[in-house]
Parts: structure tokens; C-alpha cells; sequence
């Protein structure tokens, strides 16, 4: 017959990132302020939490294949690379009961989509709504960018946090300590439209974003022009994207995207390879008005905006190219918690 449980549940919502990536990264956004425009989709990243009645955890991870067992004995757990995320979330919540706990996210690491911050904001859900800790959605988003980047040290901006507990367009600006996201009120035939000429590939070469934001971190901290220069037009660009997002102009978007990509590249030489810029020449010579890649780069999802008759001829060469092209839709929901009683069969 089976055993009755309490299920916490969490999923939070992938994002795809279509302006300002990079301002939002300290000590560019702590002294120059930074900017955003990105949206969420319709991949998640999900966190189960069953609890016990004594002092044993259980951690399985379906991304990285690894089954993890502690127990909570009110000592703090010792960061040794090893599921440091889920150490960190418990360290916070001095968490002394056992549990057991499931992951997953439709997305692999390295994808650009901010998966290893929206697991993080997955697992601070579920962990709060089993904890009845009253948080709101900036403390949330806040708290995973502190044990993300400030516990753990690992590099990277603000945008993914704020994306996963938010959801859907988001215009969102970063000045030191002040952080707002502006939700933003995008007509639905324009989201039709923009969908409809929308393109999103996975390369397939996934990257440690880490590293490539380590190497435009230094580029900004030594006052390289080059970078300076690049992420203040980056940061313009995110303010010009929002104001096509918000008129309709979906073929501005497109010409936008480009230019974004131009100056990204200019962070540091990591952003691009040989790969991704044939693959970016072939999406703009079969139909692509622009493009650029979802994250830091170095590899994982690409999106472009296409001529509504070209699309098809864009997605077919680059498939050839061993891109894979991702059916999504965007989520307008962002970060959700709930409980859920796992009732046993009465059947034999």
C-alpha cells in the first residue's frame, strides 16, 4: 500500500537573457549601476523536499548523478566543491532535522539559461515553505546571490536570481545595494510576435561561466577602455532593447541583439570561439536579422531574431551544424512553492 508523505515542492523558471548581461556583474554595477531586459521560459529547475522524523539526509541530484547522504547534527557543513549550493541554502537555514531531497533542471549546467542560480532559488523555495520562513521575492533572489556568490565565491552578476523568483520580462537595474526589477507589461500580440520570430539553439558545447566572467571582471578593474567602453553601450543597449520590447518593434529587437553581441565580445576574448561565430554568420546569412548567446558565452543556448519566412531556413542550417533547436514558450510565473500529501493506493 505504501507510505503516506508531506511533498514541499519548488520549481523555478529558467531565463533567456536579452540585454545588459555583464553590467549586472560587480564592481561594474556597484559604481557604474547596471541594467537588464531578460525574460523567463518554460524550463525549470525543481526541488523536492520530503521530511523524516529523525536526522538523515538524503540529497539525490538527477543532473549530476550523484545520490549524497549527511546528517544534520547542528554542525555547520564544510564546502568541499560537493554539492556546495545545497550546503550553503542549509547552512543558512541552520536546518537540524532530516529530510530527504530530489533535483533536477531541464537545463545542463553551463547552458547559459542561469541554471545553476535558478537551482539554487529552487531550493531556497522549498526549503523556506518547509520551514514557514516568511520571505519576499527580493529576499529570496537576494539571499541566493549572497550564498551563491558572496558564501560560495563563485563568479557571476545578479540577473539570474531576480529572473528565477520574478519571472516573466523583467527590466531590472542594479545600482550597489539597490536592486529593482520593473516587470514589464508587454502587449500579448507583441509576445506573440516576438515568439513567432524568435529562435533558440542549444550548441551543445557547454562552458564554466566563471571563468569567462573572472577574465571581464579583470578587464574592468584594470579600466581596459575596451571593456569600460563595451559595457556602458551594453548597458545603453538594455534601456533601447526594452523601449522595442514595449513598442512592438520586433525587427529593432533583432538589430539591437547584433550590436549586443558586437560589444559583448569585447569583455573578454572568451565569449566567442570559431564555432560560435560560424554558427552566428550562417543564422545571419540564411534569414537572422541578429542574435547573441543566453549567459556569459564560451558556449550553451543561442537565440536569433528571424525574418518571419526564414526562420525555417535559419533552424535547418543550423541544424546541419549540430544545433539543437529547443521548442519553449516564455513563463510569466517565476518562483512557485507547494505542499503536496503522496496518498498510498488502496489498490492491491
Amino acid at each position: 500500500m505504501g507510505e503516506r508523505k508531506q511533498l514541499i515542492r519548488s520549481k523555478a523558471p529558467l531565463r533567456i537573457s536579452f540585454a545588459g548581461g555583464g553590467t549586472d556583474v560587480p564592481p561594474f554595477c556597484d559604481e557604474r549601476g547596471g541594467a537588464v531586459l531578460n525574460s523567463t521560459i518554460d524550463r525549470f529547475a525543481y526541488c523536492t523536499i520530503s521530511p523524516r522524523d529523525d536526522r538523515e539526509i538524503t540529497i539525490r541530484s538527477l543532473d549530476y548523478g550523484v545520490v549524497e547522504k549527511w546528517r544534520a547534527n547542528g554542525d555547520m557543513f564544510t564546502y568541499d566543491g560537493n554539492l556546495d549550493l545545497i550546503k550553503a541554502v542549509l547552512n543558512h537555514f541552520e536546518v537540524s532535522r532530516g529530510f530527504d531531497m530530489f533535483l533536477h533542471c531541464e537545463a545542463p549546467p553551463g547552458s547559459g539559461l542561469g541554471s545553476s542560480s535558478t537551482v539554487i532559488v529552487s531550493i531556497i523555495g522549498a526549503m523556506a515553505e518547509w520551514l514557514n520562513e516568511p520571505l519576499s521575492q527580493y529576499d529570496i533572489a537576494n539571499l541566493a546571490y549572497v550564498l551563491e556568490r558572496k558564501e560560495l565565491g563563485l563568479a557571476g552578476g545578479k540577473q539570474d536570481q531576480y529572473a528565477a523568483v520574478f519571472g516573466g520580462f523583467n527590466f531590472m537595474e542594479f545600482n550597489g545595494p539597490q536592486n529593482i526589477v520593473t516587470p514589464l507589461r508587454v502587449k500579448t500580440d507583441i509576445l506573440n510576435e516576438l515568439h513567432y520570430q524568435l529562435l533558440l539553439g542549444n550548441t551543445g558545447k557547454t562552458r564554466a561561466s566563471s571563468n569567462i566572467i573572472q577574465s571581464q571582471t579583470a578587464g574592468y578593474v584594470e579600466r581596459n577602455e575596451q571593456v569600460v567602453d563595451a559595457l556602458e553601450n551594453t548597458k545603453r543597449l538594455a534601456r533601447e532593447t526594452k523601449d522595442a520590447l514595449l513598442r512592438g518593434n520586433i525587427r529593432l529587437i533583432g538589430e539591437l541583439l547584433n550590436e549586443s553581441w558586437e560589444y559583448k565580445k569585447r569583455f573578454t576574448s572568451r565569449i566567442s570561439n570559431e564555432r560560435l561565430d560560424t554558427i552566428y554568420e550562417t543564422a545571419l546569412a540564411n534569414g537572422a536579422v541578429g542574435g547573441k548567446i543566453s549567459g556569459a558565452g564560451g558556449g550553451g543556448f543561442m537565440f536569433f531574431i528571424c525574418e518571419y519566412d526564414r526562420k525555417h531556413t535559419v533552424a535547418n542550417e543550423l541544424a546541419k551544424m549540430g544545433v539543437e533547436i529547443v521548442n519553449y514558450n516564455f513563463d510569466k510565473y517565476g518562483l512557485q512553492t507547494w505542499r503536496y500529501c503522496n496518498e498510498p493506493s488502496d489498490r492491491e
